[in-house]
């Protein structure tokens, strides 16, 4: 029986040294005659322990080890790896560990488990269970079932999924299309690539299902260039799945159609945005469009369109196969089911957390996340990328949830959270959200595009200290006036990381006891 390894390629492995590791590992076989498979799974999304080597014993159980350098290779073969003995950087059963044993795992249930281009791997663990249920029971009841499943989008608004579906399978027979919005352009956010580099026949499958549900038969991931591993994958995996008969004509046997493709795009963030990704996908500038129409009546070439974020589609596989009361029952107040919650920034344990809506802020941050990477005291929290707002510890209470967030004028967005610590400067975070709308401005509305650069001139001087309480006052103004003037989220949402800065952390303003560090 050849032995089995797993040596993650995933893109935040793989940047820590996971292709040398599995080379290491490689060549150190092949001069000990050893015949070893190496699987490049997806991570675990604990990525202080990458990489993260996994090895399957002789007797089933599978243990890991990590984080593994090459120099670490030799040692850890003489020293019985490949009989899962303990030693240095032995971790033992790595869904023990507690930052992965308290997870909620129904989303990346396979990420890190699986070989994420191998079908038949995908078939071993239930894969495509959610299509043949879908395809039994026929479009409507599909599109109800992720209805009541109380499914949101993942990718921000947190708008019901169900929705969308009905809206589109509501629409006049003809041509429709299934677009996945993968433009995972947030700060602190990769659950996307994540899904898309360790389970890509799932997101495969919810794009799949969804054609079923709304009759269209085609569909497009749009995929940021700068994921190239992620690409890759998915390629892999469409080619796959549509040589096995889950793509195509007459998908699994049975009378539907569908079949889809992968678009990458040029690099511009406010293509994050439905309306501009479906201009960029169509090979124009990526500029927002006016609604009405809804791209659910009129979206990719002129066509109803359901366009839902990756985690979204990739929900819908485990709401199909065990039923939408299975993902409604856990969750906390309209936010059903489970969030893949990802921390960065300035914390001990960075990494992707899945667990039912409902958990607070200052548990994700304190105990799940460890605190700060450096020691220093936490600060401030910003949620949902670049555009969230930036939550003080006096709000660590906040239940991750849609309502509770929008109540303290926070969003959850794509379910990032970078950590600081308290040597940040609250008023130069608040002039970095200004000169990056500035930046990513898609230039099509006025207090976008003008707002932001005002607000650049306008922080600058704050900071100086010229005149702060007139420019602080001008700063509220076109915050006011960018949230509701602005066409789309980029100059909308722009407001709440400055305004909440200047709420929560007076004193880096001019405004309280403590001065600024420029004076």
């Amino acid at each position: 029986m050849t032995a089995r390894i797993y040596v993650p390629g995933d893109a935040a492995a793989v940047a820590l040294g996971a292709d040398k590791v599995a080379k290491a590992f490689a060549d150190a076989f092949a001069a000990r005659g050893l015949d070893v498979q190496i699987v490049r799974n997806g991570s675990r999304g604990m990525f202080w322990l990458e990489p993260l080597v996994e090895v399957v014993t002789p007797f089933g159980r599978r243990v890991g080890y990590g984080p593994v350098k090459p120099r670490d290779v030799d040692a850890l073969i003489d020293g019985g790896l490949l009989e899962g003995r303990s030693g240095p950087l032995y971790l033992d059963n790595v869904e023990k560990i507690p930052f992965f044993a308290k997870q909620e795992r129904f989303t990346f249930k396979r990420v890190g488990i699986t070989d994420p281009v191998s079908l038949d791997d995908y078939l071993a663990h239930g894969g495509y269970k959610g299509l043949e249920r879908a395809i039994a029971i026929g479009p409507s009841e599909t599109v109800e079932q992720v209805f009541e499943s109380g499914l949101r989008g993942r990718g921000g608004a947190g708008f019901p999924t169900g929705i969308k579906w009905r809206t589109v399978a509501a629409c006049a027979p003809g041509k429709k299309y299934i677009v996945c919005n993968a433009d995972e352009g947030d700060s602190g956010t990769f659950a996307d690539r994540m899904i898309m580099e360790g389970d890509p026949f799932q997101l495969i499958e919810g794009m799949t299902i969804a054609g079923v549900a709304v009759g269209a038969d085609k569909g497009y991931v749009y995929c940021r260039s700068e994921y190239p591993h992620a690409v890759a994958a998915m390629n892999k995996a469409v080619a796959a799945a549509r040589k096995a008969g889950y793509l195509g004509s007459r998908i699994a046997g049975s009378e539907y159609d569908f079949d889809m493709e992968i678009r990458v795009g040029a690099g511009a963030y406010v293509c994050g945005e439905e309306t501009s990704l479906l201009e960029s996908l169509e090979g124009r500038r990526g500029l927002v469009r006016a609604k009405p129409p809804l791209p659910a009546h009129k979206g990719l070439f002129g066509k109803p369109t359901v366009i839902n974020n990756v985690i979204s589609l990739a929900s819908v596989p485990f709401i199909m196969a065990e039923g939408a009361k299975a993902y409604a029952d856990v969750g906390f107040g309209r936010s059903r089911g489970t969030m893949p919650i990802q921390l960065a920034g300035n914390v001990k344990y960075g990494g992707l957390y899945e667990i039912a809506f409902g958990v607070t802020l200052g548990e994700l941050v304190e105990e799940i996340g460890g605190g700060t990477f450096t020691g220093r005291p936490v600060r401030a929290v910003q949620v949902g990328g670049p555009l969230g707002a930036y939550f003080p510890r006096e709000l660590f209470d906040t239940p991750f949830d849609y309502e509770a967030f929008a109540k303290k004028d926070g969003l959850i967005g794509h379910g990032g959270i970078v950590v600081f610590d308290d040597s940040v400067d609250m008023a130069k975070q608040a002039r970095f959200a200004m000169e990056f709308c500035s930046v990513e401005s898609c230039g099509k509305c006025t207090p976008c595009r003008i707002g932001s650069t005002r607000g650049v001139e306008v922080m600058d001087k704050i900071i100086a200290g010229v005149e702060r309480e007139k420019n602080l006052a001008i700063l509220e103004d076109l915050s006011h006036t960018m949230k509701l003037g602005s066409l789309c989220a980029l100059g909308g949402f722009t407001p709440y990381p400055v305004m909440s800065a200047l709420t929560h952390f007076p004193e880096d303003f001019g405004r309280g006891s403590v001065p600024l560090a420029a004076e």
